[in-house]
């Protein structure tokens, strides 16, 4: 059985693009930005645009990562780039948004093999399973989703 499982990837694909319960789902949104205020901050300490979104591909990297298993130093290696400095020559607005789309894609993909027992198995190298962690994920971009939100109406 994996219903639950399912539901998990159906829950990913509707923020992202579905008809969520909170609102707007994350590319609508994401879609709409200008990207000539991506890269500005509202005020001195917080994050720009771009920032909330490389922190939010960075950690659906890290569950993607996670979901096929992969070394302790790769994982290490996506948490050392959480919060990085970002660049808009390095990290184009286009190509983070297309990066995340990627990455959620391919996290939907690796669960339709998955059955709900594996869900409570152990995140390697954490205290927390699978049904936490990916239930986290979802939680994580609606999160930061309303920050990048409030962000652009402050700058428009």
């Amino acid at each position: 059985m994996n219903k639950e499982t399912q539901s998990i990837s159906r829950n990913i694909q509707n923020i992202l693009n579905g008809e969520p319960w909170f609102g707007r789902p994350v590319f609508a949104i994401l879609n709409e930005i200008d990207p000539k205020i991506v890269y500005k901050k509202p005020d001195g300490d917080a994050h720009s645009i771009a920032e909330l979104l490389y922190h939010m591909i960075t950690w659906a990297e890290f569950c993607l990562r996670q979901l096929e298993k992969a070394d302790k130093k790769l994982i290490e290696e996506i948490q050392a780039r959480d919060w990085r400095n970002i660049e808009p020559s390095v990290h184009p607005w286009k190509n983070g948004l297309e990066e995340l789309r990627t990455i959620h894609d391919q996290i939907i993909e690796a669960l339709e093999s998955k059955d709900d027992e594996w869900l409570k198995e152990k995140v390697h190298f954490r205290k927390f399973n699978y049904r936490f962690m990916l239930n986290g994920l979802i939680q994580h971009d609606i999160y930061h989703l309303g920050q990048i939100a409030y962000v652009k109406k402050l700058l428009a």
